[in-house]
């Protein structure tokens, strides 16, 4: 709070939590943080947040691995993609890998702006389903600031994976997809069906703690039962899963 807000503020009314505290509270009082985005629901500093560590861990990816070396680890990942690059020439297949390396370290280092488009969707998506499916009146400003703050634990996984891509994490065995251990899917060897691991990889701690903040987020601003919150988000992230396993399957 800047010293013009303070003097402005009325006796007896409750001071609002700073962008910092909100911060420091989505991971030890996340209800003190949803509640105070019902007073102002901006979301800056998460999404600044967001920027420097995926800065870092896209850097981190392109000094001490390479794109080159995530092309191929995926290629290798993928039972179709396999199959199409046995079909080309030698010439072919570098060049190809270069093309899908260049296409990566482009959309990895610009991923802040692909973040926030998944942001502006996901906020919708959270409005429509409990102001029209449950009858809360949040805002849309509301729900994106509580999507920004409950992923802030994703970022603490992504610094996990900088600091051990720099500790000299392997390279040949990297997903860019699944940087770090903290799922089922990720202890895994390549030969596994890639929709067993695509299905192993969404239990993931970090995933599940976001879902949770969720639930807290939109319960408090949409005032509703958190039972009522728990359903809807476990509804939409069982699909997710879903999708995304039947997705794999197909691909191989």
């Amino acid at each position: 709070m800047t010293a013009m807000e303070a003097a402005m503020q009325q006796p007896g009314e409750i001071a609002g939590l700073s962008q910092v505290e909100r911060v420091v509270d989505t991971f030890v009082a996340p209800t003190k943080t949803f509640t105070d985005i019902r007073r102002n629901a901006s979301w800056w500093l998460p999404f600044l947040l967001g920027i420097l560590v995926s800065f870092a861990f896209v850097s981190s990816i392109d000094h001490k691995i390479g794109f080159e070396q995530v092309a191929q680890a995926n290629i290798n990942r993928s039972t179709s993609a396999q199959q199409r690059m046995s079909t080309l020439t030698d010439a072919q297949r570098e060049q190809s890998i270069h093309t899908i390396a260049a296409f990566t370290r482009v959309v990895s280092y610009i991923y802040p702006v692909v973040a926030l488009i998944f942001a502006v969707i996901g906020a919708g998506i959270l409005m429509v389903t409990f102001n029209f499916g449950l009858g809360a009146k949040a805002s849309y400003k509301e729900y994106l600031a509580v999507w920004f703050y409950a992923g802030l634990p994703f970022l603490i996984k992504f610094l996990l994976a900088a600091i051990a891509i720099f500790a000299g994490a392997s390279a040949e065995q990297f997903d860019i997809n699944n940087p770090v251990g903290t799922n089922i899917g990720w202890y895994l060897t390549s030969d596994s069906p890639l929709w067993l691991r695509t299905l192993l990889s969404s239990a993931d701690v970090f995933t599940i703690w976001v879902v949770l903040l969720l639930i807290v987020g939109c319960a408090t601003v949409a005032r509703v039962k958190r039972s009522s919150a728990a359903i809807a988000i476990i509804g939409w992230w069982v699909l997710i899963i879903l999708g995304g396993t039947i997705m794999a399957a197909i691909q191989g």
